[in-house]
């Protein structure tokens, strides 16, 4: 939901009315060619919203992108964006707003889970983690202020923690710091941007069947000399509600974060995990 941001820094409930009805919702969606980015986007359009689907892999998001608009017409786009590099993701949000004529979500999803015990980690790998999973997530944050900015009116930015960003798993010092960054920079940032009634917040999930979590898996078991069905239960028998997250599962969170309902909400880090870590 758009917010009008006051010189006080408050979108009052009258402003936040007017700038909702009859316009429609834009999100824009990194990672969204798969895994939780995919099932965002397609709850997301049941919401009414339209959506970019950005991924580093053009063919994955056009997949996706056609799947929506065969069940609800002219709602997706696909563009190819490396979240790493300031100036695609810039350029990709500008072709958002020139696609659809407005942005008013952003969620940083897209993201890679290196698993490795601490002392094979090498530059190269805290450099790919850094580059994707904390300078995309500030890359995004940037772009999609000034473009909240010049379409004059707030918005709600949305970034992707982990469980592992909330409490330390071994083999995941990469990846876990990374995340634990996320969640620094969403509490930064929210406070830095409420003036503009821009509203910053974070989603934590856990243990999710996708692609890049069967990978994790698969890494931990290798380490171990496991099968990977060893290595995934190292991860889920500690759930409480007793079963892995369908990527839907995180997506209801997530349109709960891009939705009106948490329009009072800031800085905060919802976790979507089965009831893996209790704060």
């Amino acid at each position: 939901m758009k917010l009008k941001a006051y010189n006080d820094g408050v979108a009052s409930k009258t402003a936040q009315k007017k700038w909702s009805e009859n316009m429609t919702e834009v999100a824009f969606i990194t990672g969204a060619g798969q895994g939780i980015g995919e099932a965002i986007a397609k709850r997301l359009v049941q919401d009414d919203f339209k959506v970019e689907i950005a991924d580093l892999n053009l063919d994955t998001a056009q997949k996706v992108a056609d799947e929506i608009n065969h069940q609800k017409p002219d709602t997706a786009f696909a563009v190819e964006v490396n979240v790493a590099k300031r100036d695609q993701v810039f350029d990709a949000i500008e072709k958002t707003v020139a696609h659809f004529g407005d942005l008013t979500v952003l969620i940083n999803n897209a993201g890679v889970a290196p698993s490795q015990p601490i002392l094979d980690v090498d530059e190269k790998t805290l450099e790919l983690a850094d580059k994707i999973n904390i300078n995309g997530t500030v890359w995004g944050i940037q772009a999609a202020t000034e473009a909240f900015k010049k379409l004059g009116h707030g918005g709600k930015i949305i970034n992707a923690s982990s469980q592992a960003g909330i409490e330390g798993n071994p083999n995941l010092t990469v990846y876990g710091s990374t995340k634990f960054a996320i969640r620094g920079i969403t509490q930064t940032t929210a406070k830095e941007l409420a003036p503009l009634g821009i509203t910053v917040n974070a989603f934590a999930p856990g243990i999710v069947k996708t692609p890049m979590m069967m990978g994790i898996a698969h890494d931990v078991a290798q380490e171990a000399g496991e099968s990977d069905e060893w290595g995934l239960k190292q991860f889920s028998d500690g759930i409480a509600l007793g079963r892995l997250s369908e990527p839907e599962d995180v997506a209801a969170g997530v349109a709960f974060l891009a939705g009106p309902d948490s329009n009072y909400m800031t800085g905060q880090t919802l976790v979507v995990d089965g009831g893996m870590v209790f704060h």
